[in-house]
């Protein structure tokens, strides 16, 4: 099982090139960030987190940027958004900018993607937080189709694209792998449907044997062969007999949580994760 990490890259934590330089000499595999474009100073959707929400949430780096910069100064670790927020985005846009950095990154791009919580910061991007779920699906597929036609056309429930050209196409074929959190029965239904990928929560990972049980029961039930599902454990806790558990389970990757914090406490931080790489 691999072991990678997640932080909320913003202005103020580590630089993400040197984060990203000092996970691969210590031999992380991953590194994933999220994505808010902003945040609402009126918000009012609650924060599943708790009461306040945290002030890295309004200081996330653009994810394709930062992963970039992470890429140009790595050989071997895999960059991943964790969660790229679809129904903020528009999707030949994305598209080229997924391409661009999976080519850049020599194929070394995964493509965590998720609807989002926060109604008030879509609403300003022009989505509706009750069709949020059909959107992004619905976008995520389009981006297939750009990925993996020459003359790419998409007609779907809310993106439309007549034939178009767009390059480059991703190095990883058919196309970086799709990601896609949640733990839902509807979560589990749309990644056997177009995904590559399984994302879910640590907090909501508690027992792995029984997780990738129910993974398999999905995927039995779409027809679908589960050794052509990942799962990544986003959050998993950095305790030895948890991660035994999932290893043993067939979990393909666990991705520890950072704090967004400046250099020292980031790699102090590191330092006691070491242990867990063995």
């Amino acid at each position: 099982m691999k072991i990678g990490v997640y932080i909320f890259a913003t202005d103020y934590t580590i630089a993400i090139d040197e984060l990203a330089r000092e996970l691969e000499a210590r031999g992380f595999e991953s590194l994933f960030v999220p994505e808010h474009t902003h945040i609402p100073a009126s918000r009012i959707s609650p924060w599943p987190g708790g009461d306040t929400l945290p002030d890295e949430y309004s200081h996330t780096l653009d994810p394709f940027v930062g992963l970039a910069t992470a890429a140009a100064v790595t050989s071997k670790l895999r960059i991943g958004t964790g969660i790229c927020l679809l129904t903020e985005r528009d999707p030949i846009v994305t598209a080229k900018e997924v391409a661009t950095l999976d080519l850049i990154s020599n194929g070394r791009f995964e493509f965590g993607i998720g609807a989002g919580w926060n109604a008030e910061e879509m609403e300003n991007h022009g989505t509706e937080f009750a069709t949020r779920f059909r959107l992004m699906v619905d976008r995520a597929k389009a981006m297939q189709a750009i990925w993996t036609q020459d003359e790419a056309s998409y007609d779907g429930e809310f993106t439309n694209i007549d034939a178009i050209w767009s390059w480059p196409k991703p190095v990883q074929k058919p196309h970086p792998p799709i990601l896609l959190g949640g733990e839902t029965k509807y979560t589990m239904r749309r990644v056997m449907d177009f995904c590559d990928g399984w994302f879910p929560r640590g907090r909501a990972f508690a027992d792995p044997a029984a997780e990738m049980a129910m993974l398999e029961g999905f995927a039995e039930e779409a027809g679908r062969d589960p050794a052509t599902v990942s799962t990544s454990v986003f959050g998993a806790p950095p305790q030895q007999d948890f991660l035994a558990r999932c290893r043993e389970a067939g979990v393909d990757r666990a991705l520890l949580v950072l704090p967004p914090k400046g250099r020292d406490e980031v790699l102090k931080v590191l330092d006691g994760y070491q242990p867990l790489l063995s």
